[in-house]
């Protein structure tokens, strides 16, 4: 179930290693994604739950809609 605070996450927390290590979530490639998705799956846990809202938001495209609350902490 989607939820705010899930949402918020997309735009504050940081890929933590890779390729784009550092790089907020929402900010990940849709291609990256998609490959992480392929290769062996997500990471357990939050990190994987909010890179597979991501790549949801990505093929929705609603990607644009969440990446301005980056700028409003």
């Amino acid at each position: 179930m989607l939820n705010k605070e899930q949402i918020i996450k997309l735009t504050q927390v940081t890929m933590p290693f890779g390729k784009y290590s550092g790089r907020v979530l929402i900010d990940l490639p849709e291609e990256y994604l998609l490959w992480f998705e392929r290769k062996d799956g997500f990471p357990k846990g939050e990190l994987g739950e909010l890179m597979a809202l991501s790549l949801a938001m990505k093929i929705e495209g609603l990607d644009e809609v969440i990446r301005p609350l980056k700028y409003r902490r």
